[in-house]
């Protein structure tokens, strides 16, 4: 199952949640229609149980970033990590959320609902760990939290599509480095 629900997030990840066929599924995880209905219920619920995946693993450095000691260094770590994940050559450049929200229609609004969902977790995440260096006493960056929460999100957002149309790993560290300037 594990092995199958790799095969799916690759497949997902290079051609999105809407660009990915069930034919193409299928092929990929080496099972019939059936198999794959049986097993995993939808396509959709596949999807679902390959995004938990994903931030179990690939995206896994958001939670190891916010454990850094102090809001700059969360935030430095944070972005620095998201660079090496989404120009990883074991997987399509990119972002798998961000890639496949970028590529969903109306038609498929639930996928695109949680897909918002999940990037606004993220976010929130940051925002309860730049709160806590906040009331800890942490003077090392001078915005108020929310506001560095949604500015760390949207450049690394920014920096997965970037990353999706062909930018070199190290002209996005440069970039990151620029952002944190303003941190």
């Amino acid at each position: 199952m594990d092995e199958a629900l790799d095969r799916a997030l690759d497949v997902f990840w290079e051609h999105g949640y809407e660009g990915t066929s069930l034919a193409q599924l299928t092929a990929a995880m080496g099972v019939g229609r059936s198999s794959m209905y049986a097993t995993f219920g939808s396509k959709d619920e596949l999807f679902r149980q390959v995004l938990d995946r994903y931030y179990r693993g690939d995206a896994a450095y958001t939670v190891a970033a916010l454990e850094e000691p102090t809001v700059r260094d969360v935030a430095r770590e944070y972005l620095h990590r998201n660079v090496d994940a989404i120009t990883s050559p074991s997987h399509p450049q990119g972002c798998l959320v961000v890639g496949s929200a970028l590529r969903c229609g109306p038609e498929n609004s639930a996928i695109a609902a949680d897909l918002a969902e999940r990037r606004r977790m993220t976010t929130q995440l940051l925002q309860d760990r730049f709160e806590q260096g906040h009331r800890d006493g942490d003077t090392s960056v001078g915005l108020a939290p929310a506001e560095l929460a949604q500015y760390i999100s949207t450049i690394s957002e920014g920096l997965s599509v970037r990353a999706a149309t062909g930018v070199r790993r190290e002209e996005l560290h440069a970039i990151v480095d620029i952002a944190l300037r303003i941190v």
